[in-house]
């Protein structure tokens, strides 16, 4: 995918994700993740588990169990859950766009500024010894 490719994807998704905070859907909610996720995952590569627990990405803080949720509860947790992955988009979308990190996959080349960046070359020794500011004896 190129550059241009994933800005709009992820700022549709990033769209998406303010649309479902604003109306919650538990089934567009499960639409949305699966997407962001593959898009995420063909960007930047798969999270392991730790990474998405100190994300919190689908961890609600009052989790429900052993029953079906209400509509409040499913309500804020859609909107908890669309918050959080809408903020891994947006440093998703900054990293690509404002940084101009490069990604995995990515195609059409690397942008300008991107990679480490020119090694300083070091100081001429050949003549002058280890110190390039004394005269040669």
């Amino acid at each position: 995918m190129t550059r241009d490719q994933l800005i709009v994807r992820t700022r549709r998704l990033i769209e998406e994700g303010e649309r479902l905070s604003t109306r919650p859907s538990l089934r567009s909610l499960q639409t949305w993740l699966k997407l962001s996720d593959e898009l995420l995952v063909a960007a930047w590569g798969s999270m392991d588990r730790y990474h998405l627990a100190w994300l919190m990405v689908g961890k609600p803080k009052e989790i429900v169990r052993g029953r079906p949720m209400t509509p409040h509860e499913e309500t804020a947790y859609v909107r908890e859950v669309a918050a959080a992955k809408t903020a891994a988009l947006r440093m998703s979308l900054d990293a690509v766009e404002r940084q101009g990190m490069p990604f995995r996959g990515e195609e059409g080349g690397v942008a300008g500024g991107q990679g480490m960046g020119q090694v300083p070359s070091a100081p001429d020794t050949r003549t002058a010894g280890t110190d390039p500011d004394r005269e040669p004896a």
